[in-house]
C-alpha cells in the first residue's frame, strides 16, 4: 500500500487557505444573497405614530430631511378619502396592508386609490419627501441638502410613481408618518413578518395643546373626525371633546400593549416621544430617536433643528399645516393663555387617565393654567413609574 507522509505544517496551510477561499467566495456572494441569516443592508421600517396637531408634521421632517431615510407624510390619507363613509375599525386592515407594501417599496399598491395615470403629486403632500425631491426619483436637491418643497412642487412632479418606488429602493430606513392606528394589534404581522425591521416612534402631546390646536383647524379636520367616531351623531359642541377622548384612549391603549407584558416580538422596537421633552431639548430629544433607529446625526441637520425650533413665536394660523421656524417652546405652551380654562377643566375631565399616566399635570384654577413658571410635564422616571404601579394596583377580575 502506498503510503504518502504529510507535515503538519502543510495541513495547517491547507485549512488557512480553504478559510481564506470561504472568505472571498461570501463577500462575492453577499452582492446576490447574503452568507448570514439577517442580511447587513436590511432595511430598517419605521411607523411614525401620532394624532392629529401633535407636532407630527415636524417630526417627520426630522426623518425626512435625513440623507439616509426615504419617507411619506400620511399615505394612509388615501384609504381614509377612498372609504369616507367607513369607520375606524373597518379602515384598520386595508391600512395595514398598504404599509407593509410600502414599507416594501411596492408602489403598486397605490394602484386602488389613485387616478389612472398618477403623477406624483398625487401623493398626498410628497414635496414633504426630501427623497422624492432627490436622485434617483429628482435631480433637484443632494441627498445631504434641506429639500425646498418651492422648488420641488415646480420641477420633480413627474407621471407615474415608478421614480418613487426606485428611490425608495435606494435608502437604508423607510419612514411612514401616520395618525390614523388607534391600536397595536393590527399591526401584529408586520412586526412578525420577516422581510420588515419595524420600529414605532410613538410621538404624543398635551391633549389641551392638541385640543386647541384643532380648534384652530376648523373644518380641515371634520371628516378625520367622522371617520374617528364612526359616523356617530354628537352633537356639534362635543365633537372635538369625543374626538380628543378617543385620542387620550387610544395613546393609554398604544402605549400599554407596548410596554406592559408586551408579546416578544415588540422588545426594543417601541419608543414613546413627549412633544413637550422635544421643544426643551430638540437636538438631545433627536439624537435619542436617531440612536434608537440607527440614524447618525450630520452638521446639515443639526442647523436645520435648530433653525426651524428657535424662531420667533408660535407660528400664525397660516401656518398651522406648515413647517416654519418657531419657538419650539412657545408652541408647547401656547394653549395656556389661549384656551379658556373652562374648555381646559373639559379636557382634563375626558382625558384624565392619559395625563395622568403618560405624565401631564392638572390646573385646578385659569391663575395656574397661566403661570408658565409652573412646570406641568411630570419627570419621565417619574411618570414612567407611575404608569406601572397603576397596572401593578389595579385588582384582577373575577
Amino acid at each position: 500500500m502506498f503510503r504518502s507522509k504529510v507535515s503538519f505544517s502543510t495541513i495547517i496551510f491547507v485549512v488557512v487557505l480553504q478559510a481564506v477561499v470561504m472568505v472571498l467566495f461570501c463577500s462575492w456572494y453577499l452582492q446576490l444573497s447574503p452568507c448570514g441569516s439577517t442580511p447587513s443592508d436590511k432595511k430598517v421600517h419605521v411607523l411614525l405614530l401620532s394624532s392629529w396637531r401633535s407636532g407630527s408634521s415636524f417630526m417627520g421632517q426630522v426623518f425626512s430631511q435625513h440623507p439616509s431615510v426615504f419617507y411619506l407624510m400620511e399615505p394612509g390619507f388615501h384609504v381614509w378619502t377612498k372609504h369616507p363613509k367607513s369607520g375606524v375599525r373597518s379602515l384598520r386592515m386595508a391600512l395595514r396592508d398598504l404599509f407593509r407594501s410600502l414599507f416594501q417599496c411596492d408602489f403598486s399598491v397605490m394602484d386602488s386609490y389613485m387616478p389612472e395615470h398618477p403623477q406624483l403629486a398625487s401623493l398626498f403632500r410628497w414635496i414633504v419627501s426630501r427623497a422624492l425631491c432627490s436622485p434617483p426619483a429628482c435631480s433637484l436637491t443632494p441627498r445631504n441638502q434641506i429639500s425646498n418643497q418651492t422648488l420641488c412642487a415646480k420641477k420633480c412632479n413627474v407621471q407615474g410613481l415608478q421614480g418613487a418606488e426606485q428611490a425608495c429602493g435606494t435608502y437604508s430606513h423607510v419612514v411612514l408618518k401616520t395618525v390614523r392606528f388607534f391600536e397595536l394589534e393590527s399591526l401584529y404581522p408586520l412586526f412578525q413578518d420577516p422581510n420588515l425591521d419595524l420600529r414605532i416612534i410613538h410621538l404624543i402631546r398635551d391633549p389641551r395643546a392638541v385640543y386647541r390646536s384643532r380648534e384652530e383647524s376648523g373644518w380641515i379636520l371634520a371628516h378625520d373626525s367622522a371617520v374617528l367616531l364612526e359616523h356617530r351623531q354628537v352633537p356639534a359642541g362635543e365633537v372635538e371633546y369625543e374626538a380628543i377622548q378617543e385620542i387620550c384612549r387610544s395613546h393609554v391603549r398604544i402605549n400599554e400593549r407596548a410596554t406592559v407584558n408586551a408579546p416578544p416580538f415588540l422588545e426594543d422596537r417601541y419608543r414613546m416621544v413627549r412633544y413637550e421633552d422635544m421643544a426643551q431639548d430638540p437636538l438631545k430629544e433627536i439624537v435619542s430617536l436617531y440612536d434608537f433607529l440607527g440614524l447618525e446625526m450630520t452638521t446639515e441637520l443639526k442647523e436645520w433643528i435648530y433653525k426651524m425650533t428657535n424662531g420667533n413665536g408660535k407660528g400664525s394660523k397660516q401656518e398651522a399645516f406648515e413647517i416654519t421656524s418657531r419657538s419650539a417652546v412657545d408652541v408647547s405652551r401656547a394653549w395656556r393663555t389661549m384656551l379658556p380654562h373652562s374648555k381646559v377643566k373639559r379636557v382634563q375631565e375626558v382625558c384624565k387617565e392619559a395625563m395622568l399616566l403618560l405624565g401631564y399635570r392638572m390646573v385646578d384654577s385659569e391663575e395656574e393654567q397661566e403661570k408658565l413658571d409652573i412646570d406641568l410635564l411630570v419627570p419621565r422616571d417619574k411618570y414612567q413609574f407611575s404608569w406601572l404601579a397603576t397596572k401593578i394596583e389595579q385588582p384582577s377580575q373575577s
